[in-house]
């Protein structure tokens, strides 16, 4: 029921930095958030010796030589951190220096022959080299203090972020009101009426930068959190203020929009190691943490429905999630998103009330009324650089959807008007929409068989020839 037309932006507001931050308490003595301190020892990591160590050999074991500068914008880590890292490796044998010049930045660092073995043997168990992660008590902390439960918006806040989208007020203040109740949504509707597009756009709504860590560890074990197919961090200039003293260990990013489809399975939802790299991956609604985590295609996934939806009880209940290590160790994240379903079925048709009854809101999203229909055809037409006379849109809405009771869906124009433009590419023929033009596309589009007996109602002056769509 809805479609776009230009991309907008919301405003993004950062959380600003206490002067104080460097020194770890705000100005009225309460702690500040550990992603706006930087770390100066290796106590203030909250991580063990161990851990940096065998980071660090395996950033070395990369280069064999290695400078402080590269170590430090590997691990993430202040200058002050890896050197004294170093300075332990160094006195264990695993490290010696090769050059020291002038600076305290100009160091390089070379592996000695046990150090080589060790890093091998390090790399072997777990091929993790990068940031170092950050303690699961600081990750608690950073998405406790950004809860998405903590953002609303008001009517003008959706009608801007939404300025762009044929839709009807009644939906806009719909999604406006579901998001304010922090409780899950369901989007349902037919095929190809906007609910994914929908769905994704939400994010728009949500105010504010989170931190997301490039890791966390919990009992020695590695799992990584940020993903760049996920997380869109902030452009610099919004973000110049808080990098100041951001560790770096954390990225400040948008609130994440995670889409799961018909792939997901109930594996998908836990932890997955991988025994050849030897650490593990957040699971899609973790890496949504602060933001939505959309469930597209409800019903398609190989895993059936009841099964699907039991999973998300807890979760939906108690806003807390429990994962399990190999070793056994169990632990538990928040579960701080704003779970958004989308499905072409109706509500009923899930069969588990236990599930109903926990969504917030049920929202459908249908077929366009003319007017929206014929607003959407025209922006995209002049999308792909078209002009359309009143005429060509008539036929498209009398001879070939009322004709075949084909319902007024929002991706139809732009799907048509993709193959009308090629056409013009192709045949050289003049940027503008045709009934002829219209007519080869639908059938392209339906995957309909021409036949030659009766020309289509209204083209029986200009097709001689006849060219019925027949299904």
């Amino acid at each position: 029921m809805i479609e776009h037309h230009e991309t907008g932006h919301a405003a993004r507001h950062l959380e600003p930095v206490p002067p104080s931050a460097r020194n770890g308490h705000a100005d009225h003595g309460t702690p500040v958030p550990s992603w706006h301190v930087l770390p100066r020892t290796i106590a203030e990591t909250g991580l063990d010796i161990s851990l940096l160590l065998g980071l660090l050999l395996k950033a070395a074991y990369l280069h064999r030589t290695v400078t402080l500068a590269v170590l430090t914008d590997t691990l993430k880590l202040p200058a002050t951190v890896v050197n004294e890292v170093a300075t332990v490796a160094v006195r264990e044998r695993l490290l010696e220096i090769a050059h020291r010049g002038a600076s305290d930045l100009d160091v390089r660092f070379r592996l000695t022959d046990a150090g080589y073995t060790r890093a091998a043997e390090a790399t072997a168990r777990c091929s993790y080299t990068g940031a170092a992660p950050v303690t699961l008590d600081a990750y608690l902390d950073a998405v406790q203090r950004h809860s998405v439960s903590h953002a609303s918006v008001t009517k003008a806040d959706v009608t801007a972020a939404f300025h762009d989208l044929v839709i009807p007020l009644h939906l806009l203040d719909a999604i406006g009101m579901a998001l304010n109740t922090c409780r899950a949504l369901m989007i349902y509707g037919p095929p190809g009426s906007g609910k994914t597009y929908l769905a994704q756009r939400l994010g728009v709504l949500l105010p504010g930068a989170v931190p997301v860590p490039h890791a966390i560890t919990v009992a020695g074990e590695i799992i990584q959190v940020f993903d760049p197919l996920v997380h869109r961090p902030c452009d610099d200039s919004e973000t110049s203020l808080a990098r100041r003293s951001l560790d770096r260990r954390w990225t400040l990013c948008h609130r994440p929009v995670v889409l799961s489809g018909g792939e997901l399975t109930l594996s998908m939802l836990d932890l997955r190691y991988d025994a050849t790299s030897g650490f593990y991956q957040a699971p899609p609604h973790m890496k949504a943490n602060n933001g939505i985590y959309i469930v597209d295609d409800l019903g398609r996934q190989l895993v059936g429905v009841a099964e699907l939806l039991n999973r998300w009880i807890v979760p939906l209940d108690r806003n807390v999630d429990m994962f399990t290590l190999r070793s056994g160790v169990r632990f538990s994240v928040p579960f701080d998103v704003w779970p958004v379903f989308s499905t072409n079925l109706e509500p009923a048709e899930l069969g588990d009330d236990a599930f109903l009854r926990r969504l917030g809101s049920k929202l459908y999203v249908g077929s366009l009324s003319l007017d929206d229909y014929r607003e959407v055809y025209q922006r995209t037409a002049a999308d792909f650089g078209l002009t359309s006379p009143d005429a060509a849109f008539d036929f498209l809405v009398q001879s070939l959807h009322f004709s075949g009771d084909t319902p007024l869906l929002a991706c139809i124009p732009r799907d048509l008007m993709r193959l009308v433009a090629s056409s013009v590419r192709y045949h050289g023929h003049a940027p503008q929409v045709t009934e002829e033009a219209l007519l080869i596309a639908w059938q392209c589009y339906y995957g309909l068989r021409p036949s030659p007996d009766t020309p289509p109602p209204g083209l029986a002056h200009r097709w001689p020839g006849g060219n019925r769509a027949a299904g």
